[in-house]
């Protein structure tokens, strides 16, 4: 809570009524102009505590008109009636008056957003732009001048498009902002930079005329409106101009880039008539008015919405009281009307979670208002110092916020009520205190008997004597903080803290050294003074003596404290050995973290509400369940004011508010979402979390902690539970007269009480008893349960107990609630306790203990946290919020919706709400059975229900009672509107109508009417309709058994096909017995699934047509006796495949064979399978071999090479399937199936087989014969075949090379050969030796042959003598060379006589052969060949195919 101290301006005697008024945005300066009819105009400036500045006041003997400050410069531009425009400038007092530019009353002074351009305007329509420099003094004469020719109403400047101001960045970096500076350097997002200020301005004239004026002050007429402009707003989200007419017509444009205006939305302003109006727009887009009426109004121009706030008579306002002046503080978001009785009426904005500012659902709260005297008719906020001017005609009074002081010691509590005002508050007698001071109270401290305030300038001690404060002396003090032990205060000053007696002699001086700094902060908390310093040091004193000495050496906080900027408060604990110190950081916000100095261990720890842990103690490892999740409530916080309890040293409690709201003004903290803290501190345990909760509604802030007890601060009214009243009247001396030195109150109550959780129900209770239950508290919170029970095994009290059991809820220590419930006796809630153990989740089962308790708000907290719903559900149920147990359900709880919708009805019948019931009870889809239940005494409203339900089981139920009371036809008429035929047909049969009942039976084929129907006509022996509707209703039985005792035998066969196997092998014996119609006993039989007892019956009397539609139904679970005789009947009947198929089944595989091979028949890959005997327990291995190779020689025989290759496989015969794959021709399983058995033969096979394909053009397949000879080991095979690629090489390719390659493979290939016969592999040997030198010699001399050609030829010629050349060397090649050769040479006899001689030695073949074509020309042209030679080349290819086809069969 805030109170606002009101200081009166100093005013010069010569000043007449004040008109206007004006602050100055940044700094806290206030204009004043006052007028007279005897001394004519004054202006003046006051400091903020009104204080006048001599240096700055103006007097001319005509009124002045307007006043306007400088945006940022200390420079005042006023206006005068006579049209004369001056510049003041403060604390100077130089007065700068501008050109003569108006000759008439000035009416318009405004500045643009920096300063460097003021716009004057006056009655007659003149504007005047000028210049201004950065310091605020006026640059020549104007720069434009404009006529408008009727008077300027209003003038305002156009903000600057979006951007960074690089002038205002500048002045941001250099004072430290660390984001300015960002945005200079590579850190930030790139600098966007904008116009340093908007220079467009708009005018508006008496005529309704409102004009533009861009950059270049060349203006142009945007709109016009009825009526003199009274307002002009510009709307920056929006980009649009409103405009306010005198009439309070309000018109909205919007602006184009070419400056064109276009209306969108017009609207008229409430307002009383004959009254003045004050208007106010807000950044957050509000348009304020004041009308002289009990409320103020406000408009959401964003949002077209609009609503009233009233005054509220219950603060002090009284009825006719009315409002006539707003203004609005957006850095408070309050917003402040005068009234016309003298107060200041104040609305603080408070937004709900999850709405912003500009949220048309926030809440303006009023405030306590602030009064004055008189009528007041002007106010405004202004100067960085949040300062409120105020305006009652006879004088300026300027308010500023104060926040409440408030201290407790001792059961001593005093809040401060207004500027002179305390509120004293004695709990252990109960007296309640006001106390008047003479002074401005700044601050307050209390002990048992004395009561002292101080203003900053003086201090002031009152002593109390019974119940009147009286005033034990005064002195001058400049110290801002006071703190006082017995009768002595303690006062801070620079480098010292000086001790005072009450009439302001010192005792005693406590010295700061330079580097312990200057004492700022101190507190007192019984025998001990702890003292905080501008250089972050702190000292604790000990008090108990006569003197004060010091507890402990300075302590530099700045070493332990990272990022520390400054102390911000500091507490010691009742012992003297713990400090609590608050600190804010660099950047000036307050640090997350409270610190603890522990003064004996000289350590520092801390607990940090941002994560919600503490440096030791809760952080282990073993943290419970209650304090991991108490972390979750306690993060994302920030302490605001701390306290140790006054007697028991090891209790601290803080208050915290969420992250972002620490930094609000002190004014905004009774509505944040604030919560009190309690931790223990001890050495040995660090600190540990005891409690936490929310404040209580209605509460202010914390004031102390003294178990067992919490004081708040609390809004005037608010009751404490625990207070005992005492009245003024019988607290009041009779001799008391003086109620500024403090009496019995009349004030409300300020300070409230709340029990500490440990403690409810105790609060009268003894020292010991206290003492036990915070040891009990304590070891609890550490986890020592032996020392918890042992602190409190000696209390009695019930009272004790239940409150521990309530302490359990808490700290979900169950254990611990059996033990409390049983010192209870509350057998109930243990039998509660113990049957919720099954629940999984802990929250659930404390949750049992809390409604077991009372506590249902607990409970209600702790079924959320776990999420279950359910529970949750029943609860709200049991405890009657069935709302809320709807919405759950809704929501969260679906499967149970329907359940509690039936629950809620049942609730609501027993209240007598039947029809919000019977809408329930439909919810739940048991209104067919609830809701005629519940108007079964109601006929006519239930008949009524049933007719507008539309629902067949309610039709239904309807007609049967309708039966019940006889009333046939409206039965008759319900049940066929419900479709319920089996009662149409039983009442149509009741009635004899027969043929409607059969009509319905036949119509709609219900089964159930048509078996009532047949039961009627059974009863009435007409035996063929009882048969028809049993067939129709599927009774087949019933019908069955009408057609044996009628001997219906046609229809019984059909009926007994129909039916299910019983019926069927009944009507079967019967046929049977009979000895007709066999073949439909067989048929029966078998439908039946007696195929045995189906077939014995069809070969005893021969009814081969059903024998063969039985045999399709055989398989190998059938007979083997049966399977054999079908086999035999089937063979006789020349069926075979038939046959087959049940040997097959018969597991006579070898007869099957048989029958495959005589009758020629196929094995498909069914059969074969079928056929395999896959376990050794039905056939023994060999035979098992024996018959699969059967089956595949049998496949091989038919050409199923795949199916025959399986089969050997199975049987382990790869040789066998092997040969199959090989006469298959499938080239991919033959190397797939050779790489999987990986057996030597199958390699070789394989790679013979490869041999007979075109290999020569394939690699992968010559790759593939070389690996399988080479894994088949066979390398006299593996020499053959690369001889026979040697020889492909010279016969198709000529390539001697790559043949003596191959050849050389084929020598080592053999040369690994062992072959049983020596001789015949040498001869192999020195064959292939000899081939390999032959065609050495014939590569080399082709070698040898571009480098001399003589020797070459030597070596051709050696070559053709050498004996059986051929086909190691083709003897034609050899020749091919040499002819070739000559002709090139030109030697064209010698070539002639080489081709003749390859004719004598090859007279078979055609020269043309092996000569090339080139060389053939030119022997021809040369020497004349005959032209028979010209044909060789057909021949010669005649010749190469035969050789090809005779090398093709040699390979085959």
């Amino acid at each position: 809570m805030a109170v606002y101290f009101d200081h009166r301006v100093e005013a010069p005697e010569s000043t007449g009524v004040p008109t206007h008024l004006t602050w100055h945005s940044a700094l806290p300066l206030l204009a004043v102009s006052s007028s007279s009819a005897s001394t004519g105009g004054n202006v003046d400036i006051y400091l903020q505590q009104g204080q006048h500045v001599d240096s700055c006041h103006l007097e001319r003997p005509h009124r002045p008109t307007v006043l306007r400050w400088h945006p940022t410069k200390p420079v005042l531009a006023l206006g005068w009636e006579t049209g004369e425009v001056a510049l003041l400038t403060h604390p100077s007092g130089d007065q700068t008056v501008l050109p003569g530019a108006h000759a008439a009353g000035v009416t318009v002074l405004e500045w643009s957003s920096s300063g460097s351009r003021l716009v004057t305007g006056d009655q007659t329509g003149v504007l005047a732009a000028w210049k201004v420099d950065a310091r605020g003094r006026l640059q020549g004469n104007h720069l434009v001048k404009h006529e408008y020719n009727k008077a300027i109403t209003c003038c305002i400047f156009r903000p600057p498009s979006p951007g960074d101001d690089v002038a205002m960045l500048a002045r941001a970096s250099v004072s430290g902002d660390e984001k300015a500076l960002d945005k200079f350097s590579w850190k930030g997002t790139p600098l966007k930079i904008g116009p340093q200020e908007g220079l467009a301005f708009y005018v508006s004239t008496a005529d309704g005329k409102v004009h533009g004026v861009d950059e270049n002050c060349k203006t142009n007429t945007l709109l016009g409106v009825e009526g003199a402009v009274k307002k002009l707003f510009y709307l920056e989200k929006r980009e649009a101009l409103v405009v306010i007419t005198e009439s309070l017509m309000l018109s909205q444009y919007t602006l184009g880039p070419a400056g064109e205006a276009q209306e969108f939305m017009t609207v008229k302003l409430s307002t009383k008539i004959g009254q003045n109006v004050d208007i106010v727009w807000t950044n957050i887009g509000f348009l304020i008015t004041a009308t002289g009426e009990h409320v103020i109004r406000l408009w959401d121009l964003e949002r077209d919405d609009n609503f009233i706030l009233p005054l509220d008579e219950n603060l002090g306002f009284e009825k006719g009281e009315v409002m006539n002046c707003v203004s609005y503080c957006p850095a408070k978001d309050i917003l402040a009307a005068g009234t016309s009785h003298g107060r200041i009426a104040m609305w603080r904005m408070g937004v709900q979670a999850g709405s912003c500012r500009s949220d048309p659902q926030v809440q303006w709260k009023l405030q306590t208002p602030a009064e004055i005297e008189g009528n007041i008719i002007q106010l405004q906020w202004g100067s960085s110092l949040n300062l409120l001017a105020a305006n009652n005609s006879n004088t300026v009074v300027i308010l500023s916020e104060h926040v409440m002081s408030a201290h407790y010691s001792q059961q001593v509590a005093t809040v401060q009520l207004g500027p002179t005002q305390l509120s004293v508050n004695q709990f252990d007698t109960g007296v309640h205190l006001a106390l008047q001071s003479d002074m401005h109270i700044k601050g307050v401290c209390v002990t048992k008997d004395v009561v002292a305030v101080w203003s900053g300038k003086q201090v002031a001690v009152y002593e109390r004597s019974g119940t009147v404060l009286h005033n034990a002396g005064s002195f001058p003090c400049d110290s801002h903080v006071v703190a006082m032990h017995d009768k002595n205060l303690y006062a801070v000053e620079p480098s010292r803290v000086q001790i005072y007696t009450p009439q302001g002699t010192v005792k005693q001086l406590l010295t700061f050294s330079k580097a312990e700094g200057n004492p700022v902060l101190i507190s007192v908390c019984q025998s001990y003074l702890v003292v905080g310093t501008d250089t972050e040091h702190i000292r604790v004193y000990d008090l108990s003596r006569r003197e004060a000495k010091a507890h402990c050496n300075a302590k530099n906080l700045a070493d332990h404290i990272s990022s520390m900027g400054a102390l911000r408060s500091v507490k010691c604990n009742a012992n003297g050995n713990q400090v609590s110190i608050l600190v804010s950081q660099v950047n000036g916000r307050p640090d997350h973290k409270v610190y603890f100095y522990d003064i004996e261990m000289d350590t520092v720890t801390h607990f940090d509400f941002f994560t919600g842990r503490p440096s030791s103690g809760a952080s282990r490892s073993e943290e419970s369940e209650r304090q991991q999740f108490q972390t979750t409530e306690l993060c994302g916080r920030c302490p605001v004011s701390h306290f140790w309890d006054e007697s028991e040293p090891r209790l601290f409690a803080c208050e915290t508010v969420p992250i972002g709201a620490e930094s609000s003004s002190a004014s905004h903290f009774e509505t944040m979402d604030a919560s009190v803290v309690t931790l223990f501190c001890t050495q040995e345990h660090g600190l540990l979390l005891q409690d936490c909760f929310p404040r209580p509604p209605g509460l202010q802030a914390l004031l102390a902690l003294d178990v067992p007890y919490y004081y708040f601060s609390c809004k005037p009214g608010e009751k404490d539970p625990g207070l005992p009243e005492i009245s003024a009247a019988a607290s009041a001396l009779p001799n008391q007269k003086d109620p500024a030195n403090g009496s019995a109150s009349k004030f409300p109550h300020m300070v409230s009480r709340r029990v500490l959780r440990d403690f409810v129900g105790l609060e009268a209770c003894e020292k010991a008893t206290r003492d036990a239950m915070l040891n009990f508290s304590f070891y609890l919170t550490i986890g020592d349960m032996d020392e918890a029970f042992k602190s409190i095994k000696f209390i009695k009290s019930k009272a004790v107990w239940e409150n521990m059991a309530q302490m359990c809820v808490k700290t979900r220590r169950l254990d611990v609630a059996r033990v409390c419930l049983g010192n209870m006796g509350n057998a109930r809630a243990a039998k509660a306790l113990r049957e919720a153990e099954s629940e999984p989740e802990p929250e659930a089962r404390v949750a049992v203990l809390a409604i077991q308790l009372g506590k249902l708000e607990d409970a209600e907290k702790l079924y959320k946290s776990c999420q279950r719903h359910d529970l949750l559900n029943n609860f709200y149920q049991a405890s009657g919020q069935w709302l809320q147990a709807l919405d759950t359900a809704q929501k969260h709880d679906r499967i149970h919706l329907r359940t509690t919708y039936y629950n809620y009805a049942k609730y609501l019948e027993s209240m007598g709400d039947k029809t919000r019931a019977l809408t329930y009870y439909e919810k739940s889809d048991t209104h067919r059975v609830e809701v005629p239940r519940m108007l079964q005494d109601d006929t006519s409203s239930l008949e009524i229900y049933v007719e507008n339900m539309k629902d067949k089981n309610i039709f239904k139920w309807w007609a049967q009672y309708l039966e019940s009371q006889s009333d046939m036809d409206s039965a008759l008429r319900f049940y066929k509107r419900a479709q319920d035929y089996l009662s149409l047909v039983r009442v149509h049969c009741y009635m004899n109508n027969i043929q409607e009942a059969s009509e319905i039976a036949n119509g709609t084929g219900d089964r159930a009417a048509s078996y009532h129907l047949a039961r009627h006509y059974e009863g009435h022996d007409d035996i063929k309709q009882a048969v028809h509707f049993y067939t129709r209703a599927q009774a087949y039985n019933n019908a069955i058994r009408l057609c044996k005792e009628y001997g219906l035998d046609d229809q019984l066969m059909k009926l007994a096909l129909l039916s299910n196997p019983e019926d069927m092998m009944e009507a079967a014996c019967y046929f049977e017995e009979k000895g007709t119609h066999m073949a439909t006993a067989v048929s029966l039989y078998h439908k039946a699934g007696y195929v045995s007892r189906a077939l014995e019956l069809a070969f005893a009397t021969q009814q081969f047509s059903e024998l063969q539609s039985m045999a399709e139904d055989l398989n190998e679970n059938s007979d083997p006796g049966l399977l054999a005789r079908c086999s035999d009947f089937f063979i006789t009947h020349s069926h075979y495949d038939k046959a087959m198929d049940l040997l097959v089944a018969a597991k006579k595989h070898h007869q099957a064979l048989e029958l495959c091979v005589t009758q020629n028949l196929t094995i498909t890959e069914e059969l074969a399978e079928r056929m395999t005997v896959t376990e050794s327990k039905d056939l023994p291995e060999e035979a098992r071999k024996e018959l699969l190779e059967r089956i595949a020689d049998c496949c091989m025989r038919q050409g199923n090479y795949h199916l025959a290759t399986k089969k050997y496989t199975h049987a382990g015969n790869k040789s066998k399937a092997m040969k199959a794959l090989l006469k298959s021709g499938d080239t991919e399983k033959i190397v797939f199936f050779a790489n999987i058995s990986r057996q030597k033969e199958l390699f070789i096979m394989a790679a013979n087989y490869l041999q007979s394909l075109d290999w020569q053009k394939d690699p992968e397949i010559l790759k593939t014969i070389i690996g399988f000879y080479t894994k088949g080991r066979a390398p006299d095979l593996l020499a053959g075949f690369y001889e026979a690629c040697a020889q492909v090489e010279t016969d198709d390719y000529q390539n001697y090379e790559k043949a003596l390659d191959a050849l050389t493979e084929a020598s080592k290939c053999l040369a690994k050969a062992k072959d049983p016969s020596a001789e015949e592999q040498k001869a192999k040997m020195a064959e292939l030796q000899r081939k390999i030198t032959l065609i050495k010699k014939f590569v080399h001399a082709q070698k040898l042959h571009e480098e001399d050609a003589g020797e070459a030829l030597r070596v051709y010629e050696a070559l053709l003598e050498e004996p059986e050349l051929d086909p190691a060397v083709r003897i034609g090649d050899v020749f091919s060379v040499l002819v070739d050769h000559h002709c090139q040479h030109g030697n064209f006899q010698a070539a002639y006589r080489k081709l003749e001689e390859l004719q004598s030695r090859l007279p078979s073949q055609s020269a043309r052969y092996y000569i090339s074509p080139a060389s053939l020309q030119a022997l021809q042209k040369e020497v004349g060949l005959p032209p028979s030679v010209e044909d060789g080349r057909d021949h010669k290819h005649s010749v190469k195919a035969e050789d090809e086809v005779e090398e093709d069969l040699n390979i085959s």
